[in-house]
């Protein structure tokens, strides 16, 4: 595997709209280039259906002209918008699986297919001479692990094997065999290790990943440490975040009441109204595998970390970002509090003086994967680390 291209830090305001804004700081290559035109065309945006021709557009534009990894991003970023059925996405997804395997070097065969309930899922391994461990990652809520290559490739340069896989509701893994998202990740990273007969492990999981970190490592031995980036500690508290705060206290009493009758008819008004709305509760549905947005919005309970967290033995690292418009940062101190039985907690909190105070740490991800790295070398093979923060 190729290291990753070099790249501009910096979180850029491209758009008014927060979240339209972060997905264009997310599928940048950081470059001046892409910086640039990224700049002109947020111009011509004022809603998804804008945002993906104009990112298509993009694409094709970048990939005439060789720019292989900024061709391959924006496929990713206009198909991330793209709602379910929609003719285009599994064109856009392709182009930008075959893009990235390109760019960083990963043939087809580069694919394994690990066996998980009657089905797989897809993994790819990297592997350095004389290993230092095994990194096992994976991304969150429908991400595709071509996403993780540029992570891979730092932790392989730093002398880890690396695995990168993913699982149900991620990526071609929800596309192609149809298995949809599921709280239970024990059993997921499980079928990884069982693969691989891997018996040592570090764990790390990007966005509702780190959640799911979490819950796998409550469950599997074989899980000796523990990054999340970030923390989520509440999947239904980050989901209800995004809309008005009347509308998510009238959602909060519905969902508690199990007024699925109400829930239904509100959301349903609700993405007649709103862009927003109707791509993230379609494409929530689609990612659970649930047909109405009661049936959604009632499984993202499932998705937390309280009652599982006491059983944690292991090494953990917590990062979060000071302005992460997805996660609320009392989550952070929610996660190191309830770690009670760890081996030892470490956490980070990334600023905006840093770029890397929003989601994942978009605008520099390059230093969050450093402190990962700097972590991981202060842990030795028998399990001693840093003392507890």
């Amino acid at each position: 595997m190729t290291s990753a291209p070099s790249s501009t830090t910096g979180y850029h305001t491209f758009h008014p709209d927060v979240s339209i804004n972060y997905q264009l700081n997310r599928f940048s290559d950081g470059s001046p280039t892409s910086v640039a035109e990224l700049t002109a065309a947020a111009r011509r945006i004022d809603g998804y259906p804008d945002y993906t021709r104009e990112l298509l557009s993009l694409s094709d534009a970048a990939a005439a002209t060789g720019r292989t990894l900024a061709g391959a991003l924006y496929q990713r970023s206009a198909e991330f918008y793209m709602l379910p059925g929609d003719p285009r996405k599994d064109t856009a997804r392709q182009r930008f699986i075959a893009g990235m395997r390109a760019v960083f070097g990963v043939d087809g065969a580069g694919r394994d297919l690990v066996p998980y309930r009657g089905g797989h899922l897809y993994a790819h391994r990297s592997t350095p001479p004389d290993a230092l461990g095994t990194v096992v990652m994976f991304g969150g809520f429908d991400s595709y692990l071509e996403e993780l290559f540029a992570a891979q490739a730092h932790f392989v340069s730093a002398g880890y094997d690396t695995v990168v896989f993913e699982g149900p509701g991620q990526g071609s893994v929800l596309e192609e065999m149809r298995l949809p998202m599921t709280p239970d990740w024990g059993p997921v990273v499980g079928a990884v290790l069982d693969h691989y007969q891997l018996t040592d492990v570090t764990v790390m999981g990007y966005s509702l990943g780190g959640g799911l970190a979490i819950r796998a490592a409550a469950v599997e031995p074989r899980i000796r440490r523990v990054i999340c980036d970030d923390i989520l500690t509440d999947f239904a508290e980050v989901t209800l975040r995004q809309v008005r705060p009347a509308t998510r206290r009238a959602l909060a009493l519905l969902l508690t009441l199990r007024a699925r009758g109400a829930v239904n008819r509100m959301t349903a008004s609700a993405m007649r109204h709103s862009l927003v709305a109707d791509w993230g509760l379609r494409q929530g549905m689609h990612t659970t595998g649930t047909t109405t947005a009661y049936d959604f919005l009632r499984g993202t309970a499932r998705y937390e970390t309280a009652t599982v967290s006491g059983a944690l033995t292991q090494d953990v690292l917590l990062l979060a970002g000071s302005d992460d418009h997805y996660v609320p940062r009392s989550q952070l101190a929610e996660q190191l509090d309830s770690l009670t039985a760890a081996r030892s907690v470490t956490a980070r909190l990334f600023t905006a003086a840093e770029g890397a105070a929003n989601h994942v740490h978009v605008g520099n991800t390059e230093l969050s994967l450093q402190v990962m790295t700097s972590w991981l070398s202060g842990l030795d093979l028998r399990g001693r680390s840093w003392a507890r923060r």
